[in-house]
């Protein structure tokens, strides 16, 4: 076997390592393109059975976006094991006690009926804002580009492009704003 071939076959059996920035994403969109990294699904060795996934990390999970109101209105159940132990919990709690939870658990329901699924979710790593051991980020190869893209806020703008925006209406100056 050539030399060539040899690196070929090893790039595709080797365990690649993703980023993916999940600031302003919707995490049910994001878990289907996350999916296919996790289980190997782009290499043209996968095999349903075949566990040549990959590596990946997903920052800021605290800023995930979901539509509508779907904050008040999407619950997670949970159950402990003991008799009277069912919970639902809604979205918006879930997110503000564990911000990597809701992230997760999309990936992980979006892996519906793969029987190694536990063990794809252990080579997911989900941060709540941008710190990330130096450790995961050395070996970092490739970035996951975001489905959408994330807008830019007002106080993100340099002043100065802000005063010569121009002005869709000039308020009188006895204004009074309620």
């Amino acid at each position: 076997m050539s030399s060539l071939k040899r690196v070929q076959q090893w790039a595709t059996f080797a365990r690649i390592w993703h980023i993916y920035n999940a600031a302003w994403q919707n995490p049910f969109h994001s878990s289907e393109l996350i999916k296919k990294y996790l289980m190997g699904m782009y290499k043209p060795i996968y095999h349903p059975m075949n566990d040549c996934g990959d590596h990946v990390i997903v920052i800021n999970s605290k800023e995930i976006a979901l539509p509508g109101d779907e904050w008040k209105k999407r619950v997670y159940f949970h159950h402990t094991g003991y008799p009277g132990g069912a919970t639902w919990t809604l979205a918006w709690e879930l997110h503000q006690k564990d911000p990597t939870m809701i992230m997760k658990k999309a990936v992980y329901n979006s892996m519906d009926g793969n029987l190694q699924r536990r063990y794809t979710m252990q080579r997911l790593h989900i941060f709540p804002d941008e710190n990330v051991p130096k450790e995961f980020l050395g070996n970092v190869t490739n970035e996951i580009k975001q489905l959408r893209p994330m807008p830019k806020r007002l106080d993100c703008y340099p002043e100065k492009d802000v005063k010569e925006f121009p002005k869709v209406i000039d308020y009188p100056e006895d204004y009074v704003i309620r």
